[in-house]
C-alpha cells in the first residue's frame, strides 16, 4: 500500500522514514519530495509498504503524532489522476443570440 505522508519536518531524509515505518512492518521504499530549484524537502513524502494490514497499523499509529515539534499526517495515497479518470473534459457551448443578425467580417481598414 502507498501512503502519503504529510508536514514532516524539512530536516528529514528518506532514512528516518524508513525507521519511523519499519516499526509497523516492511518498507519497500520511502520517498521525499524535493523541490527541483531550492533542493529543499516539500514537506511531504510517500512510503510504499508491501502488507495492507501493516500499512494500516502505520496509519492509525502515525496519522496526526507530534514528532520533531510536527503534527504528521498519515494516510493512504491516492494518485495524482484519480478524480479525473471517470469525468471527461466536456466542452463549452455557449448559447447564440436570438435576435442578432451577423453580417460577415470585412476587414479593418478596408474600404
Amino acid at each position: 500500500m502507498d501512503l502519503y505522508v504529510g508536514s514532516i519536518p524539512f530536516k528529514w531524509k528518506e532514512s528516518k522514514l524508513i525507521e519511523l515505518f519499519s516499526e509497523f512492518g516492511e518498507v519497500t521504499s520511502a520517498k521525499i519530495v524535493i523541490d527541483k530549484i531550492t533542493r529543499q524537502n516539500k514537506g511531504f513524502a510517500f512510503v510504499e509498504m508491501p502488507n495492507d494490514d501493516e500499512a494500516r497499523a502505520a496509519i492509525e499509529a502515525l496519522d496526526g503524532k507530534e514528532i520533531d515539534e510536527r503534527t504528521i499526517i498519515v494516510n493512504k495515497s491516492v494518485p495524482n489522476n484519480a478524480g479525473s479518470l471517470d469525468k471527461k473534459k466536456k466542452k463549452k457551448t455557449y448559447p447564440k443570440p436570438e435576435n442578432k443578425q451577423w453580417k460577415p467580417f470585412k476587414g479593418i481598414g478596408k474600404k
